[in-house]
């Protein structure tokens, strides 16, 4: 069993900044070409949905890398979607944005010694809320694909 690497902690410490400043993100001006926002914005929320399907796949002989950097993919996917100026509901926002949380506090708890069995174990629910949420979101922003 090998320990959470320091650059864990590091990423974790990341995501509480990039989530801290979703809300001013969210907030932000629109974009002075909507339709060109809300593309860009369903892209990268089709790959914070690939890269949250890729974690929650995980398989219980995942190594502790290997969860350590489906974690770090879905990090930068959500850093990329929180700073999106397009134009998208409150709840759609605070879905993907709670289930970001969830699996941000999911890996924060994740004892110093854990193998990457219990980080897939334990990150796996988590994973597949944000899928869904984001799932939601592309729906809604009538996303193509």
């Amino acid at each position: 069993m090998r320990p959470i690497p320091s650059t864990a902690v590091s990423a974790a410490a990341a995501l509480v900044l990039s989530v801290g400043g979703a809300s001013a993100a969210f907030a932000a001006d629109p974009s002075p070409n909507p339709s060109a926002a809300a593309a860009q914005l369903c892209t990268d929320l089709n790959k914070l949905r690939s890269d949250a399907t890729a974690l929650s796949g995980l398989s219980p002989s995942s190594t502790k890398d290997q969860a350590k950097n489906a974690y770090n993919a879905v990090k930068d996917g959500w850093d990329t979607v929180s700073k999106s100026t397009a134009t998208w509901s409150a709840a759609q926002k605070d879905a993907v944005k709670s289930a970001a949380d969830g699996l941000k506090k999911t890996w924060d708890n994740l004892p110093g010694n854990s193998t990457g069995t219990e980080a897939a174990a334990k990150m796996k629910p988590q994973a597949q809320m944000l899928d869904s949420a984001v799932k939601s979101a592309r729906t809604g922003l009538k996303c193509p694909g």
